[in-house]
């Protein structure tokens, strides 16, 4: 389907569905991955005028900014403007074999029809799942950080208890699900409260006065 399409009318329920929403988002991305080699020897830029070429790359650009990311309207004298470009001259330009929406085609994006790419859709699937890896990598590594700083703290309270790692664990989860947003003394202290009265229950002994047998 050619973006031409779109000035018909159009059966939404036949197009597939996007696989970004406007939910995916990439702010902190100044940038944009651009495949050199593959863009080089495509037929846009070796069969495309100059012309054609300058707008195609635009509107990819443009694309990045656009809710969901990678797509743009289904409307081709809104494209024209934010090309800042005369309405009708584009709509010639979009009739050629390959203009400025070569391989842009129609999609539907949860209730609006808009155009995509399939190259800026795969190269923004890899920017958003990289981005996923990061944020693991960094919630790990921090999360590791705190349960670092945790058994040294309870080391002072309790030797035997800080070198138990399910121990250690579940008192940092008990922390985080209370609301604990600074680690005070008083909050160690009812967290280790808080695992002994969780192993006597669990042990079948039921909870008790904890605190005081640390000592």
């Amino acid at each position: 389907m050619t973006a031409l399409r779109s000035l018909g009318p159009v059966d939404a329920d036949q197009l597939l569905e996007y696989p970004l929403t406007v939910e995916d988002r990439l702010d902190s991305h100044y940038f944009m991955a651009w495949e050199r080699r593959r863009w080089l020897n495509s037929e846009m830029r070796l069969r495309g005028t100059p012309e054609c070429r300058a707008y195609f790359f635009d509107l990819i650009n443009i694309s990045y900014d656009q809710a969901p990311l990678g797509t743009l309207p289904n409307d081709l004298d809104l494209l024209a403007k934010l090309l800042m470009v005369d309405a009708a001259h584009f709509r010639q330009l979009c009739r050629m074999e390959f203009g400025p929406l070569h391989k842009w085609t129609l999609v539907r994006c949860e209730t609006e029809v808009r155009l995509m790419h399939p190259m800026v859709l795969r190269t923004l699937q890899e920017a958003v799942a990289r981005r996923e890896d990061n944020r693991a990598r960094n919630e790990a590594a921090n999360a590791a950080k705190r349960i670092q700083r945790l058994r040294i703290t309870i080391a002072g309270y309790h030797k035997e208890l800080a070198a138990n790692d399910a121990a250690i664990r579940w008192i940092d989860e008990w922390m985080i699900g209370e609301g604990c947003e600074y680690r005070s003394s008083s909050w160690i202290e009812r967290g280790i409260a808080a695992w002994i009265d969780h192993s006597l229950t669990l042990a079948g002994r039921g909870p008790g006065r904890t605190v005081s047998r640390l000592s």
